[in-house]
């Protein structure tokens, strides 16, 4: 049913959480496995306060970390780095690569009226050109 599964990760505890869903589905289906890591181009005012997470090193870590993971578990896994706005970049790699389902942890910033339209989670939903599973 899910050919390709596209999970976009990051150092959140909710992707860690997420990741255990994502194996079951993964065996289950026998289902390709693509990781994904969004780094967002910092603005001219967040350029004095670079974010571990934009270094090349700690994307490349991060990545290794998730695939070793998975394969620990006997699961094959395809990795893919991309830079843009993350919910916009999940959904554009979900149309090129097919997936079926997008699977993501929820932190639940858009369960709050102000946190709504900010919710990387809620624009996906939004957006996407699959189903998409969240684990909250």
């Amino acid at each position: 049913m899910f050919k390709t599964i596209l999970f976009p990760v990051d150092q959140s505890r909710e992707s860690r959480q997420a990741a255990e869903t994502v194996a079951k589905l993964v065996k289950f289906h026998s289902s390709r496995l693509i990781l994904l890591s969004v780094v967002e181009p910092p603005t001219s005012e967040e350029t004095a306060e670079v974010d571990v997470m934009s270094s090349p090193a700690a994307i490349a870590e991060l990545l290794d970390n998730a695939k070793a993971m998975f394969a620990q578990q006997g699961i094959e896994s395809e990795v893919i780095e991309r830079e843009g706005k993350p919910a916009f970049t999940i959904c554009d790699v979900a149309d090129e690569v097919e997936a079926d389902l997008i699977v993501m942890g929820c932190r639940g910033l858009g369960l709050t009226e102000e946190g709504v339209a900010d919710s990387v989670t809620n624009r996906v939903i939004n957006l996407s050109p699959c189903p998409v599973l969240i684990i909250p």
